[in-house]
Order: structure tokens, then sequence, then C-alpha cells
């Protein structure tokens, strides 16, 4: 099921991180403490009364040039207004209404998209008057809220949840491979999409995607149904969206969310950049499987070390994705291209594995058996059980005496030695630590 998506919108030094961070939990703020993770998060997920959706902090966008704080704004606004369901478009109570808002306000207008206007900084009572200007703003009630205090925030929630549509239902059936390709621009993606389909695509029908101007293409081979959710040849008109690389993470990510399997497409001529980094950690942290594609790898100069090499340094990028294949192939000329959709069916399986709570057992025993958690102050880690609560990704829960003595080292230790005894390749795992409860077991 596709959640539906909220965008923040506003002039710079209006507080939007801020709110981001409050809307979604503050989850992205203390991120998972592994190597090789860039911490410049602006995608997020916020749950409230019952209703779930993605939220966008467009707060990171830059464009260089002339006027550049203004065309920033304005690529903020039409951002929101392609990717958003809902706009969020923010002002600030102490330095009021300015030119800039306005202009701003007239953009999303346009739009036709739902807006709740969110007036920020509004912390002592003074300041409840100064939202009333914002009223000629034309665009509804200012809800006056702060991020720093946390004030306001729920009815925000309230307002942005009333207007937000009902997430779209999957029409595909368990059985197929849902495949998104994701990457920075002008890595091959698109080229990589017509490789895979090829002269015998058998095209059931072309479905437009949740993704705005995606296409969902299904097709069969070998037996195995697959749905390639391209987010490929989607640049918009103008120079502006091209310069703009966190519009592509934007589109990833409405992409990746779908995805059982998700191809991230590397330029082998190229080689690696802080943005794989980025797109890459939006795979992993939404738990899907993923395979690392080096394209282009044609026109790469190679001896007998330079594969090796390569995928020596795609570990030593993606320290976090080190379950994650690499395949190295060229869409142009199809080198290599036959060994790309078998692990992509592989790792599938693998994201889908679910292994019996005897087994998982057996292996966290033996694994205590060879190594014994350290204690703490004198006292240690007991591990009841563990079990095995849900797939896509694989997710295992360890009961044990009290979680705060489970040190992250030797959570690490007890993932290891679970993917060594069940593989797992393709597919991170999820590990939380429960404490078992008296009527337990």
């Amino acid at each position: 099921m596709a959640r539906p998506v909220v965008a923040i919108v506003g002039r710079p030094n209006v507080g939007k991180s801020t709110i981001f961070n409050r809307l979604i939990g503050d989850r992205l703020a203390i991120v998972e403490d592994k190597p090789g993770i860039t911490r410049d998060r602006i995608y997020g997920v916020s749950d409230w009364n019952g209703k779930s959706f993605s939220v966008i902090d467009t707060g990171g966008i830059e464009i260089d040039g002339e006027d550049a704080i203004l065309k920033s704004i304005r690529v903020q606004a039409e951002l929101a207004i392609e990717e958003a369901d809902v706009i969020v478009f923010m002002c600030e109570a102490k330095s009021g209404l300015t030119n800039a808002d306005e202009e701003v306000a007239q953009i999303l207008f346009r739009s036709g998209k739902p807006i709740v206007l969110a007036i920020n900084k509004v912390d002592n009572m003074k300041r409840t008057e100064d939202i009333y200007e914002f009223y000629s703003l034309g665009i509804g009630d200012p809800i006056g809220i702060s991020g720093s205090h946390g004030t306001g925030i729920g009815d925000l929630l309230d307002a942005v949840t009333e207007r937000l549509p009902e997430p779209v239902e999957e029409e595909y059936d368990e059985d197929i491979i849902r495949v998104a390709l994701i990457g920075r621009p002008n890595v091959g993606k698109s080229s990589l999409v017509n490789a895979i389909l090829g002269e015998e695509r058998v095209i059931v029908s072309d479905v437009a995607g949740t993704t705005r101007d995606a296409i969902d293409t299904p097709f069969e081979r070998d037996g195995q149904r697959y749905v390639l959710i391209d987010t490929a040849g989607m640049r918009k008109r103008g120079k502006v969206y091209e310069t703009t690389e966190k519009y592509s993470v934007m589109r990833a990510m409405r992409a990746i969310e779908r995805a059982d399997v998700v191809l991230v497409v590397i330029n082998g001529e190229e080689g690696i950049i802080d943005q794989d980094k980025h797109i890459a950690g939006y795979a992993h942290d939404a738990g899907k499987a993923s395979i690392f594609v080096v394209n282009k790898w044609d026109v790469v100069e190679k001896d007998d070390k330079t594969m090796q090499n390569f995928e020596n340094t795609i570990r030593d990028h993606f320290l976090f994705m080190s379950y994650a294949p690499v395949v190295f192939l060229s869409a142009l000329t199809k080198q290599r291209l036959q060994k790309l959709l078998p692990v992509v069916q592989h790792v599938a399986q693998q994201h889908a594995l679910r292994i019996t709570t005897h087994l998982v057992n057996d292996v966290v025993s033996d694994a205590v058996a060879i190594n014994p958690p350290p204690t703490d102050k004198g006292r240690r880690l007991r591990i009841n059980y563990v079990t095995q609560v849900a797939v896509k990704p694989p997710t295992i829960v360890v009961f044990v005496n009290d979680p705060s003595l489970m040190h992250f080292s030797y959570e690490r230790y007890l993932e290891n030695k679970i993917r060594a005894a069940f593989n797992f390749e393709g597919t991170p795992i999820r590990l939380f630590t429960r404490r078992k409860s008296d009527n337990e077991g």
C-alpha cells in the first residue's frame, strides 16, 4: 500500500527541519550508529490517529545563480506540487508576512493541492496575535505552532490527516516481484529498463503507478512474473530540476516504498559519489532487498583485478549494506545482463524467507555458548527465546531478561550469526530486543 505524501515548503529560516523532525517523532534525528550511512535526511514517515504518511522536508534544496534564495523557494514549491498529496506551507510569526511568503502562496494556491498553513515560532501568548495577518494569503485558517516547544503540532497533524487521500492499494499478486530502479541522473536507468525488457518484452498493460509520471511495466521471464517500477526518464521541464539532486531522491522514495527488490544503479565509468550513498541509504532504511548494479561496465578499462577492486570500493562506501550483492553489466551492449534477473529472484526469496522458531533458537543458543553476553555492572544479559515475527524484511525479536543489557555490538554479533546460518543474502535483517513478560513461555 502506497503512503500519501506530505511536503513542507517555505522560505529559509522558518523552522522547516525542526517541524519535520517533530512530525516524524525525531526518528531521523537519531539514526543508526552504523558507519557509511549519510545522515542528511529529507524524508521520513509519520503516523497520526491511525493514518500513515510520508513527509518530505524541502529545506535542503539549493539552487546556484542570481536570486538564489527566491529561486530555491520557487523550486521547493514546484517540487511539492509535483510530489505531494498535501502541502504544509510554513511561515513564521517573528518576521511576519513577507513578499517571499506571498509569492510561494500564489504558486501553491494555483496548484489546487490541499494546503495547510502553519505559522511557526508562536512561542508565547503575545505571538498568537501575529498570525492574523496571514489570513490575507487566502489559504485558510493559519495554525500557530512552535517547533521549539512542540505546541500546536497536534492541531497541525489533525489538519494534515483530514486532507490526506485514502492510501492506494496495490493491484499485484504476491508472487509478482516488484523491482525499482534507483540512482542519480545519468547512471543509465532508462537504458537498463529497455535492456531488461528487450525485444521479448511481454507487457500485460502499462499501468500508471502511484508515483506521478512513473510507469509500472509488468513482464514475465522464465516463468517468473515481475513489475518494473521505473523512475528513469522523468526529468521535468528546464534545467532547474536537473541541478536539484534531491528531486531524484524524492522520486526514488516513492518507487522504493512499493518495491520488493531495489536496484541501486551506479555509473561504473564515474565511480561512487555521496548522492549514491544517500539514495542507497533510503532503500536500506525502508528494509528492502537490494542489489548494486554497476552499469556502463563496457567502457571501463579493465584488468584481472578491476572488478574485485570496484566491488571492494563499494563495500568500503556502503558498509551498512554489506548484505547486498553486486552485479556488473552494460545496458548498452547487454554484456552480463543475463546475470541480473536470477539475482533479483534470489534476493526476493531471501527477503521473504521465514525461519522456524526452533531453528533460529538453535542458532542463537550456539552463538551464546560460543560467545556469552558480557556482564554490565555485575548483571548479565539472559536470552530466553528468539522468534521471527515478519518477513520483507526478515524481522526477529529476541526476548531477554533486560533489554538495556543488550549492547549494540552483541546485537550485531547475533545478527551476523543468524545471517551466516540462513544466508539472507540481499536483504537487511531487523533485530529487536524485548523484555520477556511473566506470562510468556
